[in-house]
């Protein structure tokens, strides 16, 4: 167990991108193994539901990015090992830019497929790559392929989350909770 340290937040908008933005990437993990899993009329519903929160979720790592480095965060404890610590920092850096790399990749590959993204009625982004079947392809598997690498980092994410704030007790869990502390 590690000593006692008083309990240090990140920002209340930091907080606040945080939570939003994990609720809405589990929501479009989930929604992704939906729409790929099933042939019914959801389909297309899930569809329409997946590329607006995906750029919406771009929108918001911009912002957050943004916030992180002008604000940015608490100190780790200090009897943290040096390999953990790393290990926090090199899975923040991966969640960022898997975070990034999703709707861009996901954005890219709707393009090179020549499909519009829709965001809601009839407004709909530009492409940012020229229609070719192949790219589309090989976007798809990449998109897939990284949506699992994001997944398997928000469990890692979510075990460090725990291992801290139930094992270790250190403040890093509840510095990005609403929990009683100093800002």
């Amino acid at each position: 167990m590690s000593t006692h340290r008083p309990h240090i937040h990140f920002s209340v908008l930091q907080r606040l991108l945080h939570w939003l933005m994990a609720a809405m990437i589990l929501s479009m993990l989930f929604i992704g193994i939906a729409m790929v899993t099933t042939v019914s009329r959801a389909h297309e519903t899930l569809i329409a539901i997946h590329r607006p929160l995906g750029i919406a979720l771009l929108a918001l790592l911009i912002i957050r990015t943004f916030v992180r480095v002008t604000r940015g965060s608490p100190p780790l404890p200090d009897d943290m090992p040096a390999a953990q610590r790393f290990a926090a920092k090199a899975s923040h850096l991966v969640l960022y830019l898997l975070m990034a790399a999703m709707p861009l990749i996901g954005w890219g590959m709707l393009s090179a497929g020549g499909y519009p993204v829709t965001m809601f009625g009839a407004f709909h982004l530009p492409p940012i790559l020229p229609h070719d079947t192949r790219l589309y392809a090989l976007l798809r598997a990449l998109h897939t392929g990284l949506a699992f690498a994001l997944f398997a980092t928000v469990l890692l994410h979510l075990a460090a989350a725990l291992l801290h704030g139930l094992i270790r007790r250190d403040g890093v869990f509840a510095s990005m909770t609403w929990g009683r502390g100093r800002a």
